[in-house]
């Protein structure tokens, strides 16, 4: 092999350096098609906690639970009902979308007196919720008027709207 053998495109020598080349770049690029970002693939939504006694005050840290969500562009949904060392009731709210579907009574009649019969914090929040569309459906806000006990242990809340 001449010296100027080397440098001929021919070259066996060079043509295997190429081929070497080629397969790097090749190898090369496939590593970078396979990447792709990362994705998410689980998010916490905001949360808030209050602790309450009675029903009244569960109302409140619901309306300041959707105080708090605005921040966020989001509405209250409760999320865990608890009961902390001391005795006291606590509710966590989640943040979520306003598009979120969030399970609920029928809503009332557009005649209706704004009253429902309940057991439990979580069905006192879905009677509330549905005031509220209630209320803002017509233009006005909903304002608990009454909590009632009921003897077989059911409680009643009356809702009334109120102009905004």
């Amino acid at each position: 092999m001449t010296a100027n053998s080397l440098h001929s495109p021919t070259n066996p020598l060079k043509l295997g350096l190429r081929a070497a080349s080629a397969l790097a770049g090749l190898a090369l690029a496939s590593c970078t098609a396979a990447y792709s970002p990362p994705q998410e693939v689980q998010a916490s939504n905001p949360t808030v906690t209050y602790t309450y006694q009675g029903d009244q005050a569960l109302l409140q840290a619901n309306q300041s639970a959707a105080t708090f969500c605005t921040r966020y562009q989001r509405i209250p949904s409760a999320a865990s009902f608890t009961t902390d060392s001391s005795g006291n009731k606590v509710v966590t709210f989640q943040c979520v979308p306003a598009t979120t579907t969030v399970a609920a009574a029928a809503p009332p009649e557009a005649n209706s007196n704004l009253t429902y019969t309940y057991q439990t914090d979580q069905q006192l929040l879905d009677d509330s919720r549905n005031a509220r569309m209630y209320c803002s459906s017509v233009g006005a806000q909903s304002v608990t008027s009454n909590v009632v006990d009921n003897p077989d242990g059911s409680r009643t809340v009356t809702f009334a709207c109120a102009p905004q």
